[in-house]
């Protein structure tokens, strides 16, 4: 990702300081921002007529550039004979650049921002603030934007949502207009993925304003959103036998079983050609009952694990799910990084690193980029505790890689998955029946899987993460942990096909 392409690939997430770099890099190649601005309000009231009949509208114009498109797109509608009115946030004197002449160009009344301008229910364009705002909306933008949402008029946002965060999708204070639209250029923001902001956004629609791909040849973005092309999936080929697909190894316990077998059962669904369960002797009747296609060996000691993996064919271990929170896990779990090979360490495999997360993370990083694990929010907390990384979850995702020198998935409703060189993924096709016990030991094993087949750790955990949450939707209300690994087949037929 940190290649720079000729055409920035459309999955590519810009910063609103890459935005900005954009645009200036724009203009000093010789476009005109009045242009752009011409073709970024032409680009919002196109979208909206096609979503739209002619009907009243109230265009709510902030004191900056997006007041300008606000502008833009207030004189077109009424040239398309759409009943417009502009209201203003601040005085039309204070306007400057850009926005000022759009403001000129405007053969209209301009009201000041109040939420009477809103009364008839008119359908309202957020044009207040753009992606870089910081603090709260206060007075008449915060009055209006809570009339928007108490009275669920219907709102189309002029790049974010006004008070929604481009870069962290933060909401301060928890006051933005929910949108049914928002029209963004060029690229998708960070905001447009990471909740909260992105609950505020609706559809998100992406427009080009014209500028020239060489521009944006020379933007490095870092983060991306989570779609396939950004990674390619393992194909085999007739060559291929069941080792060349993978032979993953699980370590599994007595106690808690299940969460072991789900990861078994995603890292096959996922192609892994081969899988192992290294269990306590007194819990394989248990394994072995569950599926005939795994091999099950009794491990009680770390020797007897450190003999198992004397098979170098054994290319990827898991360790964490189902596993106590103590040093015998600390232990296992050091020994399987140690072998350079795959790896994904969850649940008690982190947590049993809590009171000294550096002697995991010295190991991770001489396993040379190999080690993916993965967190929910709480895990995250208790191995990262001791680190500053604050800010918001993109950061702290990203800080956690570099800090570790593993690939971090840190689980949520927009699970990111991040590489310790600073690249970074968002991943927006989660629905929320996924939040039940087990589905991240599915993730866990499908991670697996696709390491075990050859994937690089960034790639595998991108790929893991997006047919995680493809598998949720194909199953529907009502999911279970067990149905996920089960839908993977159908998806992974038609990903591989349409390649």
């Amino acid at each position: 990702m940190s290649i720079r392409p000729a055409i920035l690939p459309a999955y590519m997430v810009l910063s609103v300081a890459e935005m900005y770099a954009a645009d200036k890099a724009a203009e000093d190649s010789g476009l005109s921002s009045l242009d752009l601005m011409e073709a970024a309000g032409t680009a919002v009231m196109k979208t909206l007529r096609e979503r739209w009949p002619a009907q009243p509208v109230v265009v709510l114009c902030g004191p900056g550039n997006n007041g300008g498109d606000g502008f833009v797109i207030a004189r077109h509608l009424k040239e398309a004979n759409w009943p417009v009115r502009v209201a203003l946030a601040g005085s039309r004197d204070a306007l400057r650049g850009d926005a000022a002449v759009n403001a000129e160009k405007w053969q209209g009344e301009i009201t000041p921002l109040h939420p009477d301008i809103l009364e008839g229910r008119p359908l309202v364009v957020d044009a207040l603030f753009g992606a870089g705002l910081s603090r709260p909306l206060d007075g008449a933008a915060k009055a209006v934007v809570e009339y928007i949402n108490t009275q669920a008029l219907t709102c189309i946002a002029v790049d974010v949502p006004s008070g929604v965060s481009g870069d962290s999708g933060d909401v301060v204070e928890n006051i933005a207009p929910h949108c049914a639209v928002t029209v963004t250029f060029v690229r998708r923001k960070p905001g447009h993925l990471l909740y909260p902001g992105r609950a505020f956004c609706g559809e998100v629609v992406v427009v080009d304003i014209g500028i020239p791909e060489r521009v944006l040849h020379n933007i490095a973005p870092q983060t991306a959103r989570n779609v396939p092309g950004l990674w390619t999936l393992p194909r085999p080929t007739w060559r291929d036998h069941k080792y060349d697909r993978g032979h993953v190894t699980i370590v599994g316990s007595a106690a808690t079983t299940g969460a072991a077998r789900l990861a078994a059962r995603g890292a096959r669904r996922a192609g892994a050609g081969v899988l192992t369960m290294a269990v306590p002797a007194s819990a394989v009747p248990i394994y072995a009952g569950d599926a005939p296609g795994i091999f099950v060996q009794p491990v009680e000691s770390s020797n007897d694990l450190e003999k198992l993996f004397a098979d170098e064919r054994r290319n990827c271990a898991v360790i964490g799910p189902g596993a106590d929170v103590g040093l015998e896990t600390a232990v296992r779990a050091l020994h399987i990084v140690s072998l350079g090979r795959a790896a994904v360490l969850d649940a008690g495999a982190l947590t049993s690193f809590e009171e000294d997360p550096e002697h995991l993370f010295a190991a991770i990083r001489r396993a040379e980029g190999k080690v993916v694990m993965t967190p929910h929010p709480g895990e995250f907390a208790r191995l990262f505790k001791g680190k500053a990384f604050g800010g918001h979850r993109l950061h702290q995702a990203r800080a956690a890689a570099e800090a570790s020198g593993a690939v971090v998935v840190l689980k949520g409703a927009d699970t990111i998955v991040a590489a310790p060189d600073g690249r970074a993924a968002i991943t927006d096709n989660a629905p929320p029946w996924l939040a039940t016990a087990g589905a991240g030991d599915v993730l866990t094993g499908i991670t697996a899987g696709l390491l075990g087949q050859g994937m690089a750790a960034f790639e595998a955990g991108c790929a893991a993460v997006w047919l995680h949450g493809e598998a949720g939707a194909a199953a529907g209300p009502g999911l279970i942990a067990e149905d996920l690994p089960e839908k993977l087949p159908g998806i992974l037929a038609k990903l591989l096909e349409s390649l």
